[in-house]
This record gives C-alpha cells, sequence and structure tokens, in this order.
C-alpha cells in the first residue's frame, strides 16, 4: 500500500481495465485497409481511405465535439448560470447541420484531403500556412484542456498523481493514433461514446436519489437552475456566443476530417445531420448532473463533513462539478463507470485533434511550403513525427499553463473571426476573393478580436466597445492583488462584428486590388503575390518593346490571324506573314490576292508541276507566269519585284511577351481542368450502378472491379 498511498486501487484497475480495451480497439482498427482501389497512402491513413460508412460515420461525427470539454462544460454551466446559457449542444448541433448542408458535399465532392486545401488553392501555399496557425493553436490547445480536465477527474476520484493520469492518458491516444491513423480514431471513437453515454446513464439514477440530493420541483433552486439573460445588452453577449459556437463550429479539421473520409458525399452530409441530433442526445446527462448539483445540499455531503471543503463550492472548483457529483453522491462502484465515460470523453477529443493538426501540418505546411517534391512515404514520417510532437506539446501545456482554458477560448474565436469567413468565401464565391483580401481580413479581425481581451488568459480589453461594463469591486480586488488591470466585460458582440468586418473587408481588398491592376494603376510587377495578373517582380519591359510588340490593326483590306491570349481578357490580332520564300512587293496586292485563290481552286482540280516547287524553292519569274499567264491578267509578271532573300519555311507570326504565354498556358490549363470535370461527370452518370465506396474512384471504371463476374452468356445478353 505503501507504493501507491492513499490511491484507490479498485479505480486504477477499472481505469486500466477500460484503457487496455481502447487500445485493443485501437490496434484492431490499424490493420484494417480501404477496399476502394486508386487511394493512396496518404488518404489511407489521414482519411482512412475515404471508406468510412454510416454506422461509424455517424459515431465518429458526434465524437467531433462531445468530448471531455463538452460533457463537462455542459454540466458545469449549468450549475453555474442555468440550463439558459447552456448553448454548445444547440450551438455545435447548428454548426453540423450548416456544416453539412453548405460544405459538407461541395468538400468532399472535390477530394480535398484537408481543411486547408481549398484555401491553399485560393490563396496560394504561404497563406495557406498562415490560415494554418489559428487551427493547429486551437487543436493543440484544445487538446490541452481536456487533458488537464482528464487529470483533474483522476485527481479528484482516484486520488492519483495528475502528471501520472495526464501522461498515460495522452501516451495511450497518440500510440494507437500513431499506428492507426484516422481508422483508429473512427473505430475508438465508437467504443468511447458508448461509455460515455451508458457510464453517465448508470450514474444518474444514483446521484438523483442521493438524501443530500432535492427533488426537482418548480420552486426557488429550480428558477435559478433555468437561469436567465438579463436583458439590455446582456442580449447581444449572449447572441454574440452563440453565433461564435454555431458557425466557430464549423471551420475546424476535425470536422472535415469525418466530412472528407466518407464513402460519398451524400453519407458525408447525411452523417452531418444525424451527428446533430447525436450532440443533442450526448448533452441530456451532463444537463442532468448539473442540475442535479444546483439541487444538492453540499454541506450534507462528505465534500463538507468528511473533507470540510469551501461552502459555497469555490469558482475553480466548479469547473469538476461533474466529477465530483460522480465522486459524492454516487457509490464508489458506480462512480467508476462514470470515471471511464470521462475518459472515454478525453480521449475520444485527444486523438482526433492531433490527427488533425498532424495531417493538416505534413501536408498543407511541410508538403505544399517546404518541400513540394516530397514522397507519399516522406509525408506519412512526417505525419507520425508530427503526431507525437502535437501530442507532447498538448501534454506539455496541459501540465504547466494554467490558463490553458483561456488559451483555446481565444484560439475558438480566432478560428471563428478569422478562418470561418475565409473559408466560406472559398467554397462558394472563390472568384471574389485572392490573396490581398485574406492578408487584410486575416489582420483585421486579429486586430479586433485581441483588442477585446480574454479574461481567461488574463489579456485586459484594450478597446472599451459599447455597453462595456465595469468591473465590480470584487474584481478590482482581485485585479489589486494580482498586480494587473481589471477586465470588466465586453457586453458588446465585437466577436461578430469582427467576423462580418473580417468577410466584408476580403471581398473589398480583393476587388480594389483587382482594379488597381486592371486599370493599371498598379503596374504589374507590383503585384507580388502574383494572383491578379501573375507576372513576376522582375520582369519589366521598356517602352521600344512594347511597341515592338503591339498587334498591327487589321483592315478590310488586310487579312490576319487571330490568336487568343489572355492578357485580362483581351483578344489580341497578330498580323500574319504569307507562307512563302521571299517577300512579294505588288502595288495591286488585292488582284494578286484574288489570283491566288483562284491558283488555289485549280489545284484542287488537277496537281500542277508548278506547285510543288512553290513551297520547296524561293519563287521565280517562270513560276509567275505560269501563274499568271493568261492575256486576261491584270497583272504583268515583268512588273512584279522579287527580293530573292532565303527565310525559313515556316510561318511568321509576333512573338508574344512572357506574360502572354504564361496567361495561355493558365487558360490552356483552365480548358484541361473543364474538360476532367466534364469526363468525371460522364465517369459518374456510368457508375451509378456502383457501390458507394466506388463511385469516386475512376480505377473502378478503367479497369476491371473486384466483383464477381458474369458469365459470357449473361454479358452477351447484355450486349
Amino acid at each position: 500500500m505503501d507504493l501507491f498511498g492513499d490511491m484507490n486501487l479498485t479505480g486504477l484497475a477499472s481505469i486500466i481495465m477500460f484503457y487496455l480495451l481502447i487500445l485493443g480497439v485501437g490496434m484492431w482498427a490499424a490493420r484494417k485497409k480501404s477496399n476502394v482501389e486508386g487511394v493512396s497512402e496518404e488518404e489511407e491513413t489521414m482519411l482512412a481511405g475515404r471508406n468510412i460508412g454510416m454506422f461509424v460515420g455517424i459515431f465518429t461525427m458526434t465524437a467531433t465535439w462531445v468530448g471531455g470539454g463538452y460533457i463537462n462544460g455542459t454540466a458545469e454551466i449549468v450549475y453555474t448560470d442555468g440550463l439558459v446559457w447552456c448553448q454548445a449542444p444547440f450551438g455545435y448541433a447548428l454548426s453540423l447541420m450548416l456544416g453539412g448542408i453548405f460544405f459538407a458535399n461541395k468538400m468532399r465532392t472535390k477530394g480535398y484531403v484537408t481543411m486547408l486545401d481549398p484555401l491553399q488553392d485560393a490563396y496560394g501555399s504561404r497563406m495557406g500556412g498562415l490560415l494554418f496557425l489559428p487551427a493547429l493553436c486551437g487543436e493543440v490547445f484544445w487538446s490541452a484542456g481536456i487533458l488537464a480536465a482528464l487529470g483533474a477527474t483522476l485527481a479528484i476520484i482516484l486520488q492519483m498523481d495528475l502528471d501520472t493520469a495526464v501522461i498515460g492518458s495522452a501516451l495511450i491516444a497518440v500510440f494507437y493514433t500513431w499506428i492507426g491513423g484516422l481508422y483508429s480514431v473512427a473505430y475508438t471513437d465508437v467504443v468511447q461514446l458508448s461509455c460515455i453515454f451508458l457510464g453517465l446513464w448508470v450514474c444518474i439514477p444514483f446521484a438523483w436519489t442521493h438524501p443530500a440530493v432535492q427533488d426537482i420541483e418548480m420552486s426557488d433552486w429550480t428558477v435559478e437552475w433555468v437561469g436567465e439573460i438579463g436583458g439590455g445588452w446582456w442580449n447581444w453577449h449572449y447572441a454574440d456566443y452563440f453565433l461564435l459556437l454555431t458557425f466557430g463550429g464549423i471551420p475546424w479539421q476535425v470536422y472535415f476530417q469525418r466530412v472528407l473520409s466518407s464513402k460519398s458525399a451524400a453519407t458525408a452530409e447525411l452523417i452531418s445531420y444525424l451527428a446533430a441530433f447525436g450532440c443533442i442526445i450526448m448533452a441530456v446527462p451532463p444537463v442532468l448532473i448539473g442540475g442535479i448539483a444546483k439541487a444538492t445540499r453540499w454541506n450534507e455531503t462528505d465534500y463538507f463533513l468528511l473533507y470540510n471543503k469551501t461552502l459555497p463550492i469555490p469558482k475553480d472548483d466548479t469547473r469538476m462539478i461533474l466529477p465530483m457529483v460522480l465522486q459524492y453522491l454516487t457509490p464508489s462502484f458506480v462512480s467508476f463507470f462514470g470515471l471511464g465515460a470521462v475518459s472515454a470523453a478525453v480521449m475520444s477529443s485527444a486523438d482526433s485533434s492531433v490527427l488533425s493538426a498532424s495531417s493538416m501540418f505534413a501536408r498543407n505546411v511541410y508538403k505544399l511550403i517546404f518541400r513540394q517534391g516530397a514522397s507519399e512515404t516522406e509525408i506519412m514520417w512526417v505525419m507520425r513525427v508530427s503526431i507525437f510532437a502535437v501530442g507532447g506539446m498538448a501534454t506539455y501545456m496541459a501540465l504547466t499553463i494554467p490558463t490553458i482554458y483561456g488559451l483555446w477560448a481565444l484560439c475558438s474565436d480566432l478560428v471563428y473571426v478569422i478562418l470561418f469567413p475565409q473559408l466560406l468565401m472559398v467554397v462558394h464565391f472563390t472568384e471574389h476573393c485572392n490573396t490581398y483580401g485574406s492578408l487584410f481580413a486575416y489582420c483585421l479581425g486579429l486586430v479586433i478580436r485581441v483588442s477585446g481581451g480574454e479574461k481567461l488568459m488574463g489579456l485586459p480589453p484594450l478597446v472599451h466597445f459599447p455597453g462595456f461594463a465595469e468591473p465590480t469591486p470584487e474584481e478590482i480586488e482581485e485585479a489589486e492583488d494580482e498586480g494587473r488591470r481589471p477586465f470588466g466585460t465586453q457586453l458588446f458582440p465585437f466577436r461578430t462584428m469582427a467576423m462580418i468586418l473580417s468577410m466584408i473587408s476580403l471581398v473589398s481588398i480583393s476587388k480594389l486590388m483587382v482594379w488597381l491592376f486592371k486599370t493599371n494603376k498598379l503596374q504589374k510587377h507590383h503585384d507580388i503575390f502574383k494572383c491578379i495578373v501573375n507576372i513576376p517582380e522582375d520582369e519589366t519591359q521598356n517602352e521600344d518593346e512594347l511597341e515592338r510588340l503591339k498587334p498591327e490593326p487589321v483592315t478590310e483590306q488586310e487579312e490576319g490571324e487571330t490568336i487568343g491570349m489572355t492578357t485580362n481578357t483581351d483578344v489580341k490580332t497578330y498580323k500574319s506573314v504569307e507562307e512563302v520564300n521571299g517577300r512579294v512587293s505588288i502595288n495591286n496586292g488585292a488582284e494578286l490576292r484574288k489570283r491566288k485563290e483562284s491558283l488555289g481552286k485549280q489545284v484542287v482540280g488537277r496537281q500542277d508541276s508548278f506547285i510543288r516547287p512553290l513551297e520547296e524553292r524561293p519563287l521565280t519569274k517562270e513560276d509567275l507566269r505560269r501563274s499568271f499567264g493568261s492575256k486576261q491578267n491584270s497583272v504583268d509578271p515583268e512588273n512584279v519585284t522579287l527580293e530573292e532573300k532565303p527565310v525559313p519555311t515556316q510561318r511568321k507570326v509576333q512573338p508574344l511577351r512572357k506574360g502572354d504565354r504564361k496567361e495561355s498556358l493558365k487558360q490552356i490549363k483552365q480548358g484541361i481542368k473543364e474538360g476532367v470535370k466534364e469526363a468525371k461527370e460522364v465517369v459518374k452518370d456510368l457508375t451509378e450502378h456502383l457501390p458507394d465506396g466506388h463511385r469516386g474512384s475512376i480505377a473502378s471504371v478503367t479497369e476491371r472491379p473486384r466483383y464477381k463476374l458474369l458469365d459470357k452468356q449473361t454479358k452477351q445478353t447484355e450486349l
């Protein structure tokens, strides 16, 4: 006993058994491989071969948000502020619904691998790397926050060392994620979500019937349990947080990881809708536990009688109200089920966040910015190393940073303010935005959000927006003790304002820069991001060169060759030089062209012997006599001046500028993309009869699919 001290060995054994179960499922899932042909190793690990079906998809999509922070936070907010402030279940459910309506189908149809792919396609790899920062910080801080919550939970129930609990849980989640990728994450989500639901429901009847818990009826404490918004500016404050949860819950890689791993776009959309209902259902147990805690006379529990803790419960302890209910209001053997549920929730969130951050780094930062020619094997090893790195950072922060929840809150705000408008515009209105607008919107949203302050991480407000609530005397006293400025409360919805201004500036600055370049207010070499006119920075052209390359006008008396080159959608006409060796100088050019036309008609009827010399050697007077030998000809060959100047037998077209050539290649590439898109539509029509797992693979059409072959008689009948 000295080795373990006061640790609860029974609870420790149950936790070890639960962790071994999760590890076993993760290792079993790591052996699975996709049966879809043509899937790369990158997609196999990051997206489970795009082979997640309906059943597993619903569980893993629900686990996108139902984690340790979800169940602990829901119980805490019901206990402290009332049911009306419990916005997360409805906010996240709406985010899944809106994600399914506006994003899931489009993202899955285009075959992206991460959420940042469309952003980098539109803004370039470096701007995509900049947008990666708030996404990475959000995932890392979220993992760190829930690992810290798990350590505190185990410390309360098992009297276990916090560092040991956090490190052990992180190692298990990182290990099976490193081995199996999304397959392990998805299949362990099924087990973990089941444990959360069953474990909490087992504990609720015992906690509800505890002698210290009042009957739930319409009384004074029930009104407090429901809570109120407050009116006035508080209504705007309430709406600000609700919009943050709803729209800020969309641009997360943990969500799009599930979307892009689905077998088809229709499946991705459907499981988003079903997971929205799953979020609400999974919120019922923690809401009831928060209500039970609100109805409890804590002075009649072991919390006060045995451990002589402070009443009312301090603010720091209210974050652990769910494990406190399990510890003090249920028998010890029952609390282990709830402890397993909390541990499952934490691991369910931690593994997916670690994989999401690692996938984005390996593909969108390492490959697209630093090593464009990296092989798939190299990318996979970078991702595996990143899994350990991200898991290590999250674990370190969970153990050392006391304001980890404040960091996550700030990063989640940045995801809402910065990433949501960028992703929305890129997916639906990509023609209205470019890199200049993206960078300006990024900076504007960041400045407005940081200026509002963040109480949880000790960042005082730099700007007092309308409706600012001055700090209370208690807050002023606390600030003086800590040697900092008092915070107060920003009741103005400045987060939503920052998001809207970021979206408006994204479009307006993009349009402004396009107008400046199109009207030559800015020179082409000033396009440093090469996203509007696509001219290299060091390319300049003097006036003599521009005059030499200026196209000659086409008149009714001159025929020319029109060559379409996309220089800001202008079509330029270049004069063609005839395919003859030597230059003909003649006063009556129109009549000579008529003679040549009549000559061409004669060639169709008979193969004259003078034609081949015309093509293979310079013209002579004899050739012209044979061509215009008729007495009725108005042109005398003797009056024709010939310059016997050898010229290569190639059509001469005035040279194009380098920028025009690049624009032409860009237009050709766009044409090829459109052709491929049309081909995919044809393939899609031809593969409607195939199962979902094979519809997205062209290899299933071009190669023999893995189906039972029909006999020859049946084939002949169908043909």
